[in-house]
């Protein structure tokens, strides 16, 4: 027996050394180097106990020929190791290809499951008491052998086990780090179709708000070119002035697309302060606005005063489109470290007014309210006019106002 445990040992050096290329070499063709390394190592050094012509040479092969296919089907490949290895011990012969047992064994507490495995393990387990009891016993060793073979095949059952649970633990981190991508991609491509929606909006807004002035001015300078002279004139210079700030406006809104953009052409954003400026806009136009303001505009994010000011300016042009000639508008802001309000009523006929619930402008003023978790209302008055309000919180904001 102690020679059996020296050349067992001698000949797990060259299948340790393929068990290291494992991962270097594909699986079909690691398996059958394995094995017929296996089979030459041990063939080399046990040629001394069984003289038959070609008993041994079968067997050898037999042991080692189903660990072609342990990767597989682990558990049957053990299954006919072990079936062969018995054959072997029935016929009383000595054979070190038993190595063959541990390599499965390894193969099933490394790809099968724990069930498995253990089943595995009392198969070998009993192979071992029977390889004891025939040939260890009679030289007074079989407890020694018994404890030395036992603790080999538990030291590679828990060897194949920890590689099962590393693998899994490798096939986490890959699963997860492949939906972390995914959800990173996913953000990116939300992003992007967010601020496609922010540059839409304000686009909308801008050109809309701009061409609806240009048209009124137009239609009033035509009408007063023959009578007053003077103010079709005056109306020519209000469209001209209308349509730079139309340039300025969309060229601040894509200049941030641009990375060669200079700071100095970047103005600031729109806000409550412009308000005014929008009213005699309007009134230039044929819209006479009033502007109610109450309270300290300062108090008020930036983001969220351009959020006002597109509101009022989108509310103030769907009156110029669609309200009646002589109709009068009234803009009011009431401004809170908490939240800001705004309302715009108008006073003309509602029928042709623009349904809430079509149109892109109430659509795009509903999306820049909700930003502030608030409640678009636009609809008739009693009676006669428009009104559309929203309250912004100023405390919370819905994936960032713009």
């Amino acid at each position: 027996m102690r020679y059996a445990a020296f050349a067992s040992a001698q000949a797990a050096r060259p299948v340790r050394a393929l068990l290291r290329l494992g991962g270097r070499v594909p699986s079909a063709a690691f398996d059958a180097l394995l094995a017929a390394v296996l089979l030459l190592a041990c063939v080399g050094l046990n040629n001394q106990v069984y003289r038959g012509p070609a008993g041994p040479l079968i067997l050898h092969a037999a042991l080692v020929l189903p660990l072609m296919w342990r990767r597989r089907a682990p558990l049957a490949a053990f299954c006919a190791v072990a079936a062969v290895a018995f054959v072997q011990w029935l016929a009383d012969v000595q054979l070190l290809t038993d190595v063959a047992l541990l390599v499965a064994l390894y193969t099933v507490a490394a790809r099968s499951t724990w069930r498995h495995t253990l089943l595995a393990g009392a198969v070998l387990e009993a192979g071992i008491l029977l390889a004891a009891a025939r040939w260890a016993a009679p030289y007074g060793s079989f407890l020694p052998s018994t404890v030395f073979m036992t603790a080999v095949a538990a030291a590679v059952a828990v060897t194949g086990m920890n590689t099962r649970i590393r693998r899994a633990y490798l096939a986490s981190l890959e699963d997860r780090a492949v939906r972390l991508e995914r959800e990173r991609d996913q953000r990116a491509r939300l992003a992007v179709a967010d601020e496609r929606a922010r540059i839409s909006r304000e686009m909308h807004d801008i050109v809309t708000h701009n061409l609806s002035v240009m048209v009124a001015l137009a239609d009033g300078a035509v009408f007063a070119q023959t009578r007053t002279p003077d103010r079709a004139t005056a109306a020519m210079h209000q469209i001209s002035g209308t349509g730079r700030q139309a340039l300025t406006d969309m060229r601040r809104s894509l200049g941030v697309l641009r990375a060669d953009e200079p700071e100095a052409l970047r103005q600031p954003a729109p806000g409550i302060a412009q308000l005014e400026s929008l009213a005699g806009q309007m009134h230039a136009a044929g819209l006479p606005t009033r502007l109610d303001l109450e309270g300290d505009p300062s108090v008020v994010p930036a983001a969220a005063q351009l959020t006002v000011y597109r509101l009022a300016q989108e509310a103030l042009t769907n009156t110029l489109k669609h309200a009646p000639g002589g109709s009068t508008a009234e803009v009011r802001v009431r401004c809170s470290p908490g939240g800001v309000t705004v309302d715009v009523t108008d006073d003309g006929r509602a029928t042709n007014s623009p349904d809430p619930h079509d149109g892109h402008g109430i659509l795009g003023m509903r999306e820049r309210a909700a930003a502030y978790g608030a409640t678009l209302e636009a609809g008739p008055l009693p009676g006669r006019g428009w009104r559309v309000s929203a309250t912004l919180d100023l405390g919370t904001t819905v994936d960032g106002a713009r």
